[in-house]
């Protein structure tokens, strides 16, 4: 019987693809998009944790009133959780 192949995850390679500016590209994008779908403004972050990461900040009464960020989330494809 032949041996099943193997595969071993790089974790090193992996945090570095993570972190890139090809990621920080598309995490932007999709950022920039939910803060188009707002209908508000709305202000775009962009930041490195161990991750390329971007944040859309709106104004808290605008998601408290009408929950505008959910909304502008979900339309890009984006699940909310609540506890």
């Amino acid at each position: 019987m032949a041996k099943s192949p193997t595969f071993k995850l790089n974790k090193k390679a992996i945090a570095e693809l993570a972190k890139g500016a090809a990621a920080q590209a598309v995490v932007t994008s999709v950022a920039n998009d939910i803060a188009a779908a707002t209908g508000i403004e709305a202000e775009v972050v962009e930041y490195t944790t161990d991750r390329a990461v971007a944040a859309v900040k709106v104004r808290a009464f605008d998601q408290a009133a009408d929950g505008v960020l959910s909304r502008a989330a979900a339309s890009a494809g984006i699940h909310i959780a609540t506890k």
